[in-house]
Parts: structure tokens; C-alpha cells; sequence
């Protein structure tokens, strides 16, 4: 199954630079082939660009597509806050956490930054509605925001340093994930965790202005603490990867700043991190093109709260819904012709907890054509259990279709009169083709937010995101997304 995914994926078409946005569609996976870089100095060279890199050397576009990515982290931090498995997680690490120098996004509750960074990393990911870098499925923006929004409650970050930090995070831990894609995440390693940990000790690094010697250990202290499994996937375990990566990422960069010491080739020696988690080493995605070709402009945002593999699906059932005026009652069987990584990743037929419904075709399409919709509220424990979606989703029936790519679907209603209902997608809302707008992004950052902070409060978010760029402080868009 693993060769079937990797051939597939590697064939989807690539994604256009430019645009930005959600998709299911897969950027075409670079063929593991002989790194044209040589495989010596890849940390130190990664290392030396990080720290010479400057705001001014960030192209307009790269910079919105920061801040795109900055206002869609913050929304579903806020909107994730009082999931069962942060109040878990604030009720655990509370008695152990140091002084109070960062804001915990939607609570009122300030850890240290260490285990303020873990906890928001965990609350923007617990409904996996985050950021997604499509070449890898890495969602960049938990373990590097959550990090250097915590470090900026602690030292003054200018706007314009948080935001070339926030970039090159994003950039350092995509270029990481796309040298050893798909091969690292085909045997079962969440990439977001593992090389998330390079992003969050890049951008940290970045803002604690380490020099090239120190930027290289951060790295190296980063290789040796990747974090993740898929096994995880379905459980509160699943944001535990991008909220320890966060934290990680942060002790790797303080060490490094006291002089902390690693090896100086932790990414590409013979025993280092990528010779070690994959059987695919392509040091040209992490060095070709430095400061020209910017993975962070690739950045996606989703529309639905789920794994982008069923975004298709959903956008599919809720068209026919809609148009039709179709009821649960009315249908006899939804077939739907997919791509085998649909079954893959979202097979699970019985989900019976919330997160579980997150993986699940089957739960997806049925909550879709109940309810109208995808969001945060159709992947609850709630709605897992309402007898209407479980009755529908048995009739739910998803085939492996030789042609389907990743980011279509071929679905159709057959109604129990006779009728039948069909929808062809080729790319789904929110993808790179038809991306979310700023103004889409706006309205899924206010219902996320809203009920947990201030109403009056939110606009004030949502401007100080769009104008991170002009802010004295970047602390104050943290200190603004708390529970009153």
C-alpha cells in the first residue's frame, strides 16, 4: 500500500506557486533521486541563511501569504481552547509549570512559555482546521506560532521580526519535510511533529538572534528530537506532535544560545536525522533556491475541520444538499469513487468519538448532508453520535477508482424514488484553484473565536493579524486573544 501512495501521490499535479489556499490536491512529490547538493554542510548552510535573512528580503507575496497563515493559526487557537483535551492538558501541566510569562490563546490561564507554546500548539490542532503545506501534509503554522507567540510575551518582538521569523520557520521546517517526503510519512512518522521541531527552533533561533555557529546547534538539538507517529491520529495524541514540536523547538534554540552544543551535520550525516527516519534524502529541497523559491507562499487554509483527503467529499454532499433539497430519509446509498489514499487515512467506518469522525469518509459525508456542513461542530462527539448521521453514514460507500487523483471525487445520491444526484469535483473549495478568500479567512477566524472571547474583541484580532506588520510588539495580538 505504501509503494501504491507514494506513485500516486508523486503523480499528483503540483501546485502552482502563486496562488494560496486549501486543497486536496497533492503537490507533486519530488522522485527520491541523487542530491545534486553535496550532503556535507547542509545544517551549517541552512544555518547561515537563517540568520543573514531579513524582512526586507521577503517578497510581498511571501509576506501576505505570512500573515494569511498568522490570522488562520490564531483563529483556530482561539477556537480550540476549551476542547476536552486543553482543559486536560492545562489541569496536568498546571501544577508544574514555571512563571507566568505567556497567554494561553481563549483562556485566561498564562504558563511559561515553554508549556504555553505546547498547549496552543495543542489548541490549534485539536480540530485539525490548521494551515496545510500540501507537497508534505506538514501544518506549519502550530509548532513555529505557538512558539514565537509565546517568546514575544517575553522579550519585545517587533512586527515585522515575528513576521520574517514566522516565514522562515514555516520555510525551514517545509524544505525539511519535503527532503525526505513521502517516504518519512509513509512508514508512519506525523511530519508535522518531526519536522515541525526544525521550524519552531529556526524561528525562535531567528528572534533570539543566534549566530550561525548557535543557529546550527539549535538545528542539530531540533534533529534530535522529532516527535510524532500517525498511529497517533484520531486521538488527543494527534495534537500532542505540533505542541511538542512548538515547545522543542524552544528549548533547542535556548540552549543553543548559551552555547549548547551538537554536531554541526544533525540533518544530513550517515547516523544524522535524515539518513535515520527515511529512506529518501533530497538536500536540494532544503538548500535549492534559498531566499527565491519560497515554500511558505504554498501555504493552505482549510474550509472544513478535517483531513483534506474528504474535503472533496463534504464540498460534493453539501452542493447536492443544497441544490436539492435533499433529507437523510429520502436516500437509499451515496456511492463515491475515490482515491485509495481516501480509504487510507479515512477509513474508519464506526467513529464514536469526535476526533475519530475527523478520519472517517463515511461520518464526513453524512454529517455533510445532515447538517450542511464541515466544520468544528460536525466533527464533535455530538455529532458522531446523532442517530440520523450514524443511520446515513452505513449507506455511505466509497470505491477505490483507477483516474480519481487525490483532490476529486466522483459522488452520487441515488434517492430512494429512483433518482440519482451527481456531483464531479475536481477541486474542491478552499484549494489552490479556488482558494479562501481574506474575507473567508476573516469570517472562519470570528466563528471560531466567537462565544470565547469578547465579541467586541474579535475585530481587533483580526486587524491586529493583518497588521502584524506595523505592531510595536507582536505579544499584543497574544495578549488581545484571551478569555475576558
Amino acid at each position: 500500500m505504501r509503494t501504491d501512495r507514494r506513485t500516486l501521490l508523486q503523480a499528483a499535479a503540483a501546485l502552482p506557486l502563486a496562488t494560496a489556499g486549501t486543497s486536496v490536491a497533492f503537490a507533486q512529490a519530488p522522485a527520491a533521486s541523487p542530491a545534486a547538493v553535496p550532503s556535507k554542510e547542509v545544517t551549517r548552510a541552512l544555518a547561515r541563511y537563517l540568520v543573514t535573512a531579513t524582512y526586507d528580503d521577503l517578497p510581498a507575496n511571501v509576506r501576505k501569504e505570512g500573515v494569511r497563515t498568522l490570522l488562520n493559526w490564531v483563529g483556530v487557537a482561539i477556537g480550540g481552547s476549551h476542547h476536552e483535551t486543553v482543559d486536560i492538558a492545562v489541569s496536568a501541566l498546571g501544577p508544574f509549570s514555571g512563571p507566568q510569562q505567556a497567554s494561553l490563546f481563549g483562556r485566561r490561564e498564562r504558563f511559561d512559555i515553554m508549556n504555553a507554546a505546547f498547549i496552543n500548539g495543542v489548541s490549534s490542532h485539536i480540530f485539525d482546521y490548521d494551515d496545510t503545506h500540501l507537497k508534505t501534509i506538514i501544518h506549519p503554522a502550530g509548532p513555529v506560532a505557538s512558539a514565537i507567540l509565546a517568546l514575544a510575551e517575553m522579550q519585545p518582538v517587533s512586527g515585522k521580526e515575528f513576521l520574517n521569523a514566522l516565514v522562515l520557520g514555516v520555510e525551514t521546517e517545509c524544505r525539511i519535510g519535503n527532503s525526505v517526503y513521502p517516504n518519512h510519512y509513509d512508514v508512519g512518522w506525523h511530519i508535522t511533529g518531526t519536522a515541525g521541531v526544525f521550524g519552531s527552533a529556526a524561528a525562535v533561533g531567528k528572534l533570539l538572534k543566534l549566530n550561525e555557529q548557535q543557529m546550527t546547534w539549535a538545528l542539530g538539538l531540533a534533529a534530535s528530537q522529532p516527535v510524532g507517529l500517525r498511529e497517533s491520529f484520531g486521538s488527543m495524541n494527534k495534537s500532542f506532535n505540533p505542541g511538542r514540536a512548538a515547545s522543542s523547538g524552544i528549548f533547542a534554540a535556548i540552549l543553543a544560545s548559551k552555547n549548547f552544543t551538537s554536531s554541526d551535520a544533525m540533518i544530513e550525516a550517515k547516523r544524522g536525522w535524515a539518513n535515520t527516519i527515511s529512506t529518501k534524502q533530497d538536500y536540494n529541497e532544503i538548500l535549492g533556491d534559498l531566499g527565491k523559491r519560497y515554500e511558505a507562499a504554498l501555504n493552505t487554509y482549510k474550509p472544513f475541520a478535517c483531513g483534506i483527503v474528504m474535503h472533496p467529499a463534504i464540498d460534493a454532499a453539501v452542493q447536492l444538499r443544497n441544490e436539492s433539497k435533499v433529507t437523510a430519509d429520502q436516500i437509499e446509498r451515496i456511492d463515491l469513487k475515490v482515491h485509495p489514499l481516501v480509504l487510507e487515512l479515512t477509513g474508519k467506518k464506526t467513529p464514536s468519538r469526535g476526533l475519530e469522525g475527523k478520519f472517517s469518509i463515511y461520518h464526513a459525508v453524512a454529517v455533510a448532508i445532515v447538517e450542511g456542513a464541515g466544520g468544528e461542530k460536525q466533527f464533535s462527539d455530538r455529532a458522531v453520535t446523532d442517530p440520523t448521521v450514524v443511520a446515513l453514514r452505513g449507506k455511505v460507500v466509497p470505491v477505490i477508482t483507477p483516474g480519481i487523483k487525490p483532490e476529486q471525487v466522483d459522488l452520487t445520491i441515488v434517492l430512494k424514488d429512483g433518482r440519482k444526484l451527481n456531483r464531479y469535483i475536481e477541486h474542491a473549495i478552499g484549494s489552490a484553484e479556488k482558494p479562501m478568500t481574506d474575507k473567508q479567512l476573516e469570517t472562519k477566524c470570528s466563528d471560531l473565536a466567537d462565544g470565547i472571547i469578547p465579541a467586541a474583541m474579535i475585530r481587533h484580532v483580526i486587524d491586529a493579524c493583518w497588521n502584524v506588520e506595523n505592531l510595536p510588539n507582536a505579544a499584543e495580538i497574544a495578549k488581545m486573544s484571551v478569555a475576558s
